[in-house]
């Protein structure tokens, strides 16, 4: 499974399941669908390459994917806050003629031992002046939210050691959608409730609102839509 999930609220807004013969690559390309205008996509590692990018910036989202190590950028042109631009090529163009331009910006995450690990991300985001590198490498630490929605549909909701139950693809499938529809049902009430008090979504329980909407589908049937 490949979501696209919305880091402030997780919320999940869009996602593609798939047997084990189809890789994570396909499915994220689908997702371009439900990105757009004034939103910044985050991606971990194994997604950068030139056909993925421009299927997520033809819609007019921005980009900050962070970059394996193994990938080599050379600086092309230094910026004023130490990143620097680069131009990509898909491997579909070996005479190199149709490039696309990002910014690289690399930075040292340091743990408790003291010893830094190296990180380089690329984005769509080219003005230093507007998207310092800094900021971008605080911004990019959001990603590790997704973790914590995929543990709160596989442990919290579903019960860490439940297993789905279907003995068919199709049963599977649908099983999974169901836990996604209800995860996105919670995270909403979740949401609403947040924004009657001003606060942020972080602060409610999804805990407490999974009980709450278990006692309302128990003692009053028919009252929490499906």
């Amino acid at each position: 499974m490949a979501c696209l999930i919305e880091v402030g609220t997780h919320l999940v807004l869009d996602a593609e399941l798939a047997g084990c013969r189809t890789g994570e690559v396909t499915l994220v390309s689908r997702l371009p669908r439900s990105c757009g205008p004034g939103e910044l996509v985050l991606a971990d590692r194994e997604f950068l390459g030139v056909p993925l990018w421009r299927a997520f910036t033809a819609g007019g989202a921005d980009l900050l994917w962070r970059v394996p190590a193994d990938r080599i950028l050379p600086v092309e042109r230094q910026l004023r806050d130490g990143s620097w631009l680069f131009r990509i090529h898909a491997s579909t163009d070996p005479a190199r003629r149709d490039p696309v331009t990002v910014r690289v910006v690399a930075y040292q995450l340091h743990g408790t031992g003291g010893t830094g690990e190296d990180h380089r991300l690329v984005t769509t985001l080219l003005d230093a002046r507007r998207y310092p590198a800094r900021r971008l490498a605080a911004l990019h630490q959001e990603r590790w939210e997704a973790e914590t929605v995929f543990a709160e549909l596989k442990t919290h909701q579903r019960g860490a050691r439940t297993v789905l139950s279907s003995k068919t693809p199709d049963g599977v499938l649908q099983q999974i959608w169901a836990h996604l529809l209800v995860h996105h049902a919670l995270r909403e009430l979740m949401v609403r409730t947040a924004a009657t008090r001003n606060l942020d979504p972080d602060r409610v329980s999804l805990t407490e609102t999974l009980r709450s909407a278990r006692r309302s589908v128990t003692l009053t049937p028919g009252s929490f839509s499906p």
